[in-house]
């Protein structure tokens, strides 16, 4: 993220933003999710001799960095723009996952997971600002679901390469896999992604201090409570997502499936997220997103608790096709929401503060899932309490109060009223 990297303006090219942000996602979704798939194996070396629990720790955190990463990538962005942002964050977690396939001990591939986890976290609130800010009006739900799918797409890629090559190369080909966009997406985006049409250099730095004054006032005001229950159903979500992604293969091995089909359960979760999203984004266009999120964390809930009993095969594929559209899917929807739902000018960090957040959620499903197993609970415990998360989800988003329209308004206003005067009319010309 060099001062010196070149900013490529000009104008609003949404399908090349799409495409672009589509392939940074995918590999955001492969390496975070990879590390589900290979769970069975890192339990059967014998070299590590890891303990579900440990395994479970060490899956939290790559979701601990993704939470400071979150966190903190509001302001970067801001600083200095959308594109610098996401080929930082790229080149960052592509040299951590290599550093996972290379290390020697348990600790080593810790700590490049933790490493790993602070680029999976900042890059995705970036491209979803981005995207969004590319998109024409009525498309902003679709386009960001389409770019968003991009994390189950590397979730069924993780779990395909795993099912052909996990035994014959090992856990270790499987993280060198993720390290592939330091010399595939990053020279495309260094030469094809434009800039946000909202970021303004000769503003960035400026108008960062500004959007951190706006956050900190909106946490004083009526916004909190819109800020407070996006976070929650953030936490709930990616709970959900999070824990099955990490612990379903293991899940269904316990339920007495051969690693197989235990892995071709992880596929078709991660379908079901990719036509979940599609079709929870349309209607969020068609029918508005206030109660299109809430009904599918619904669903979610049901879907879920359903696979805590013994029910035939075919069923249970189905269950999970369903669980990944109303779990995954439904998360890639919020994510467009929450970005909609805030002004330009306090965009990225409402995304980044309201995801970071919910990075807690993201670190406590493997940890209770890991918990779980090292107790000796049933797969069917697992399921409740996922059932029970998607459940809050579905309350948070049902309570989440006022009209996008008017929560934005007031996000502008605050901005505004907190803005140097000589500021006012080129951040307005720069938007």
């Amino acid at each position: 993220m060099s001062s010196r990297l070149p900013v490529r303006s000009g104008p609003r090219r949404p399908g090349l933003v799409i495409g672009l942000c589509l392939l940074t996602i995918v590999f955001d979704g492969y390496d975070l999710i990879v590390y589900g798939s290979v769970v069975p194996k890192l339990l059967a070396d014998p070299g590590w001799g890891l303990t579900p629990a440990e395994v479970g720790l060490i899956g939290s955190y790559a979701l601990l960095g993704m939470l400071i990463g979150g966190v903190t990538v509001g302001t970067i962005t801001d600083l200095i723009g959308r594109r610098r942002t996401v080929i930082g964050c790229l080149s960052l977690f592509s040299v951590a996952m290599l550093g996972c396939a290379l290390a020697p001990n348990p600790e080593v591939f810790g700590a490049f997971r933790f490493v790993a986890g602070i680029g999976l976290g900042g890059v995705a609130p970036t491209v979803i600002a981005l995207t969004v800010e590319s998109a024409p009006a009525h498309r902003r739900n679709l386009n960001n679901a389409l770019v968003c799918a991009g994390f189950p797409l590397g979730g069924m890629l993780a779990a395909v390469l795993a099912l052909f090559f996990l035994e014959p190369l090992g856990f270790r080909f499987m993280f060198a896999v993720g390290a592939l966009p330091l010399v595939t997406v990053v020279p495309l985006v260094l030469w094809l992604l434009p800039e946000s049409p909202v970021f303004d250099r000769r503003l960035g730095a400026r108008s960062a201090r500004h959007r951190l004054t706006t956050l900190g006032r909106a946490l004083r005001s009526r916004l909190a409570v819109t800020l407070g229950l996006f976070a929650v159903a953030n936490f709930a979500g990616l709970l959900v997502s999070y824990g099955l992604n990490t612990w379903l293969p293991q899940l269904m091995r316990a339920a007495g499936y051969a690693v197989g089909p235990a892995l071709g359960f992880l596929l078709v979760l991660n379908a079901g997220a990719v036509a979940g999203g599609v079709l929870g984004a349309t209607l969020s266009d068609r029918l508005g997103p206030k109660y299109v999120t809430p009904i599918a964390f619904l669903v979610a809930a049901a879907s879920i608790f359903a696979l805590s009993g013994r029910l035939p095969t075919v069923a249970l594929y189905g269950l999970v096709f369903v669980a990944g559209a109303s779990t995954v899917g439904t998360q890639l929807v919020l994510f467009g929401r929450i970005a909609i739902h805030f002004a330009p000018e306090m965009r990225a960090t409402s995304v980044g503060f309201t995801s970071g957040f919910g990075r807690l959620g993201a670190m406590a499903g493997p940890l209770v899932g890991g918990y779980l197993a090292q107790l000796g609970a049933g797969f069917a415990v697992n399921f409740e309490i996922f059932a029970a998360a998607a459940l809050l989800a579905a309350l948070a988003t049902f309570l989440v109060a006022g009209s996008n329209r008017h929560d934005a308004a007031g996000a502008v206003l605050a901005f505004e009223a907190n803005r140097p005067p000589g500021d006012r009319a080129a951040g307005r010309e720069a938007a």
